[in-house]
């Protein structure tokens, strides 16, 4: 088995996409189309058959598997999914920097960062591949689609593992500015500490007793009527953190669909003239091989 594995070679991109894949357990299926359908219920057997079809379905040689394929336990296989035509996010992304190494982009609001769900061709990553034709490029780190601003890239996959260290043991810092309510009543500067996990709400976080495992540095730039421009810098990084404390604070950032309440998916009816106003603005931290002082800042700006 040892062997088998040790030769696994993962098949290129397709327009920008890489392949997903599935170890292929012990069992009793006799062919791989039998083992597909019972795997991934949701996917019908014709989708599979016409995957194969297309040579979207690879062994780990990265041969195209048939219909009759036998199923071969201990080993992996790599496919394809395709989507519908995808209607196109209508806002672009600017590269801001590139060397050896690293690629920092400016996200617009609404585009996501990497293919899940209904997206695939309109994302961050996959538009980055097929415009720059660089297959090895991965996230450093993610921000939510409907959050604009800075993200970086490595480019190289024998250095991917130092930089995305750097975010793991919060050697980066982040600031981030947004668009809330403003309360008169509110001291700050401040720092909000919170625990955060999983609701059942799809999609959402919420605060539960315990010990805190999200903390966000939150201050005031400036007041404009009802509203207020605030500076936050997330010391930890839960998913939506910033949007949940902001929300726990009674200043929920202005157009959130999620905090504090949780609104209907608009899916392919997107409304563009409402986005979420929260920027990613600024990153820094110590290059792991240069040992120099890396800062990027977003050319974005939020509007009250």
């Amino acid at each position: 088995m040892s062997e088998q594995i040790n030769t696994i070679a993962k098949p290129a991109s397709r327009n920008g996409v890489g392949p997903s894949s599935v170890a292929l357990p012990p069992g009793q299926w006799q062919t791989i189309i039998d083992f597909l359908v019972e795997q991934f219920p949701a996917i019908p057997r014709s989708e599979w058959l016409a995957r194969m079809q297309r040579g979207d379905v690879l062994d780990a040689h990265g041969k195209a598997l048939s219909v009759s394929s036998g199923y071969q336990p201990n080993s992996k296989i790599f496919y394809f999914r395709n989507l519908p035509v995808e209607p196109r996010i209508p806002f672009d992304e600017v590269v801001l920097y590139q060397d050896d190494y690293l690629l920092a982009v400016d996200k617009p609001h609404f585009l996501p960062v990497t293919p899940a769900g209904r997206y695939l061709q309109e994302t961050l990553l996959v538009r980055l591949k097929n415009s720059l034709g660089i297959d090895t490029l991965a996230p450093m780190h993610r921000i939510d689609r409907e959050t604009a601003g800075l993200v970086l890239f490595t480019i190289q996959p024998h250095t991917r593992n130092l930089y995305q260290t750097l975010f793991r043991e919060r050697s980066v810092s982040k600031e981030y500015e947004a668009i809330a309510p403003y309360r008169a009543d509110l001291a700050l500067p401040t720092t909000y500490r919170s625990r955060l996990l999983e609701s059942a709400a799809f999609m959402k976080m919420e605060e539960v007793a315990g010990e805190a495992n999200a903390e966000t540095a939150i201050d005031l730039m400036e007041v404009q009527g009802a509203l207020a421009r605030y500076k936050l810098e997330p010391v930890s990084g839960q998913k939506h953190q910033l949007r949940a404390h902001m929300a726990a604070l009674g200043i929920p950032i202005v157009n959130d669909r999620i905090y504090p309440e949780l609104y209907p998916d608009e899916g392919a009816e997107q409304d563009y003239s409402q986005p979420l106003k929260l920027l990613a603005k600024t990153i820094s931290f110590t290059d792991p091989i240069s040992r120099q002082l890396r800062q990027f800042e977003s050319r974005q700006s939020l509007s009250f």
